[in-house]
């Protein structure tokens, strides 16, 4: 063997704060773990520890802060090693790509706060998976190196186990994937193990990684395995093994510079039923993921412009939560069910934090902005309420667009009017819509559609009794019997089973978007699955559909016309309230599902008519596409299966269609050929492996949910298609306050952000870490070179940047206002 070192032993606890576990019994079990490391530290002087998780640091720190100062000897003196630069060590597929860049910016800056360093190497080995961007992540974060195990090399072929990994964007990490596992559990394997890995090392020409330490429910590395390794190392026939660390591997692989191959996919696919396990966690995590973006924007906001101090402290603490809720045995669905009542908790918390900080920031916006009209002479709220009772002079309603383009959505406000005009007293259609109140004869509601300038406002002008003579849409919209109808698309739904038996595309020369029925609820057989979907690939053993539909026509007007569909699979109720608005191509579709069956699965199906498909899913701040093979992959907020029309050969021009399918709760979808599916429900035993299956056992997902998808059918590539403009969309809905008669300084409608390329938007706008400026994060979104203006009113900056394909920005646009916007990673360095 060569004289450098070719196996390095890396002792390590794998920690799962939560699993079969709840939180507290983990919180004593880090404590335990790192006072065992500590331990061997002092006893073992060539002994070396590594861990991850800045939130496991943070609770030692608060708990027991002696033994955090003697952590931090260690981390001085090189013998503790810091890896895995994110708060937690997350599920590394249903995140969103903003909180992946969020467990960097707080976990880095943890670690350099508390201990001078920061982690060079990502360390996430027991994610069952990891999406295709995660290079660019990394490198954004400060980390040029991966470590990771799943998915092993049953379930995925690499050419090599260490390897250059790239991404869309062209960002590369070094990245190795370990052989087996991230520690061990019986020490009579142990020495076998370490034979086997040395042998790999030899084999390769080049040093391999060899983890140790007992994981999970903690440990780490045991006097047994320090002793079995130092008398390994004194055999002639074991040279070149010692204690240490990802970072000193990675240094040495640097400086040896071997020739490894360049891998540009995703790592995938591991326990593929964590993709729709636990419906619930998985609604409230995308809930929340847009929400916190969206207090911050506006927080931000009301303190450039209004002086409102930003809640700094109150939203790190929810983001903290959030991001704990990522760890992949909670994101992935696979922990006991007592541990989810904590999951609503944490999730609980935050929620209600942005939602305080939304109101206050929008309270303090629209109560500046100023509202007087001719004949109002008195502020007083008396006066107020007898301008809209007797006079009605209108009452001022502001409704708030959190996105950086203009958004033209509908607004359901919470009165019956009779009239709209926007702020320059245009009149608006409107149609009278049901409210969800029962309790007074007032159970009306009015829809109206209106535009919203990007990051910005309108006040709209609402009246009592008052009516207008509003320019009506050409494109009418209608609902009857069976049928939905407006100017660009014909649906039409069969009686029996409530299906989409056609969608006729107007403005495509009548082209039926579907072959065949759509929006069919198969039921599946899971009973051959346990919660993770272990072994799997596919769900394809179907068992029954839902069917006997019910239909009503629920409204029809001149702004959207609906529809409800209820169908039954025994005794479960599936619920479809199918809408079309005037003077759109899209379909929007309320979901509520009662679901009672035990070990199955939902899926709902759309087959395409589209030949030479092409299926491409949102993946974390980016996409990827993938073979139309059945296969289950996760997925964000939305899947796109384009292809040629039949009867053409032209699968990327004229002849190109597609359909766009978005939601906003689900993660599992599958396409085989030209049939898209997505998987609503998984009814599996929690944290079940195949065990002991008696009259006690709990299954999940047991009674109501609730979700909303759209189908977007579109002409031309799905990079034409807005997609993920509409997906922004149906995840931040116009937020509204109810204002007064005042004086104000600001305008009735005001347009907040300017960025001039279509394919580039903002996805974050918060104040900088340090306290010396401010972040504004924008993503290219369409794998397409741009260079592009952006203009942010409130500071009165302007500024050009080019993007390459797939790219994440940082701008850190300083406070003093001449001084330079300079670009930055997800640190703010």
């Amino acid at each position: 063997m060569a004289v450098e070192t070719k196996l390095h032993l890396i002792g390590n606890a794998h920690l799962d704060p939560v699993w079969l576990w709840r939180w507290q019994e983990g919180y004593a079990e880090i404590k335990a773990t790192f006072r065992s490391a500590l331990d061997r530290l002092k006893e073992y002087p060539d002994f070396v520890f590594t861990c991850a998780c800045a939130a496991y640091y943070k609770w030692v720190e608060e708990n027991a802060p002696e033994m955090f100062a003697e952590i931090k000897q260690r981390v001085a003196e090189g013998r503790w090693v810091i890896t895995g630069g994110w708060w937690i060590q997350p599920d590394c597929n249903l995140p969103s790509g903003e909180s992946f860049a969020r467990h960097s910016l707080y976990g880095q800056r943890y670690f350099m706060k508390k201990f001078q360093v920061m982690a060079r190497v990502g360390y996430n080995v027991d994610s069952f998976g990891h999406h295709g961007m995660m290079p660019q992540l990394l490198k954004q974060s400060g980390m040029d190196y991966y470590v990771f195990m799943r998915p092993g090399a049953h379930e995925k072929t690499l050419p090599h186990d260490l390897f250059w990994w790239e991404s869309e964007d062209g960002s590369r990490v070094m990245t190795f994937r370990l052989a087996d596992s991230y520690g061990n559990w019986a020490s009579n394997g142990m020495e076998a193990k370490i034979m086997s890995h040395r042998a790999m090392a030899v084999a390769s020409g080049h040093a391999f990684m060899s983890f140790y330490g007992v994981g999970n429910h903690g440990g780490g590395p045991t006097i047994q395995n320090i002793k079995l390794i130092r008398e390994l190392g004194q055999r002639p026939d074991m040279d070149g093994i010692q204690f240490s660390s990802p970072n000193q591997y990675f240094s040495e692989m640097r400086k040896m510079a071997p020739d490894i191959p360049v891998v540009k996919d995703e790592m995938q696919m591991h326990a593929v039923g964590c993709y729709s396990t636990h419906s619930e966690s998985k609604a409230a995590n995308r809930r929340v993921e847009h929400q916190m973006l969206t207090a911050e924007k506006w927080s931000s906001l009301a303190n450039l412009m209004r002086g409102l101090p930003y809640p700094v402290e109150a939203l790190n603490r929810a983001w903290e939560n959030v991001m704990f809720n990522h760890f992949h045995d909670i994101m992935g669905g696979c922990s006991i069910k007592e541990a989810f009542d904590d999951v609503r908790d944490f999730y609980g918390e935050a929620f209600s934090i942005g939602a305080k900080a939304i109101n206050a920031a929008l309270q303090k916006l629209s109560w500046s902005i100023h509202t007087m009209k001719p004949g109002v002479t008195s502020l007083s709220k008396e006066k107020d309420w007898q301008l809209w009772e007797q006079d009605d002079l209108g009452s001022p309603l502001v409704v708030f667009n959190p996105l950086s383009w203009e958004v033209e959505a509908p607004i359901e406000i919470n009165k019956k009017l009779a009239g709209v005009t926007d702020a320059a007293g245009r009149p608006l259609p409107i149609q009278t819509i049901r409210a969800s109140r029962t309790n007074t004869s007032d159970k009306w509601d009015t829809l109206i559609k209106g535009r919203i300038p990007a990051f910005g406002y309108q006040v709209f002008w609402v009246y009592r009794d008052k009516t207008f003579d509003a320019e009506q849409s050409t494109a009418a919209v209608r609902a009857e019997g069976c049928l939905l109808e407006n100017s660009k698309l014909c649906v039409e739904l069969d009686p029996a089973t409530g299906y989409i038996r056609r969608m006729i595309d107007k403005l495509n020369g009548g082209h039926n978007v579907l072959l065949g029925d759509g929006a069919v609820p198969i039921v599946i057989d899971e009973n051959h699955s346990d919660t993770w979907g272990h072994g799997l690939t596919q769900y394809r053993d179907e068992l029954g559909r839902f069917g006997n539909a019910e239909m009503k026509v629920l409204e029809t007007g001149p702004l959207r016309a609906t529809i409800r569909v209820t169908s039954y699979y025994g005794t479960s109720v599936l619920r479809q309230d199918i809408s079309l608005f005037n003077d759109s191509s899209d379909v929007h579709v309320k979901v509520r599902l009662d679901w009672r069956e035990q070990h199955k699965m939902l899926k709902l199906a759309f087959p395409v008519n589209v030949e030479q498909s092409l299926a491409v899913f949102e993946i974390p701040y980016g996409f990827i596409e993938r073979p139309a093979n059945g296969n289950e992959v996760p997925g964000q907020m939305w899947v796109n299966l384009s292809g040629s029309k039949p009867g053409t050969t032209d699968s990327v021009g004229p002849s190109t269609f597609g359909l766009s399918l978005i939601n906003d709760a689900k993660y599992g979808y599958d396409v085989l050929d030209n049939e898209l599916r997505m998987t609503m429900v998984r009814s599996p035993i929690y944290a079940d492996h195949f065990g002991e299956r008696d009259e006690q056992v709990e299954f999940m997902d047991q009674g109501v949910q609730e979700f909303v998808y759209l189908l977007s059918p579109h002409i031309g590539s799905w990079q034409n298609s807005g997609v993920v403009r509409k997906a922004y969309e149906l995840h931040n809905l116009l937020h509204q306050v109810w204002e007064t008669y005042h004086e104000g300084d600001l305008p009735q409608i005001s347009e907040g952000i300017v960025i001039s390329s279509d394919n580039v938007i903002a996805v974050a706008f918060k104040p900088a870490e340090d306290g010396n400026g401010w972040i504004l994060r924008c993503q290219e979104l369409y794998g397409r070179e741009a260079k592009t203006e952006i203009s942010l009113a409130a500071l009165k900056r302007n500024w050009q940047s080019t993007f390459g394909k797939c790219e994440i920005k940082t701008f850190f646009i300083p406070s003093i206002p001449h001084n330079p916007i300079m670009e930055v990673n997800f640190l703010e360095m």
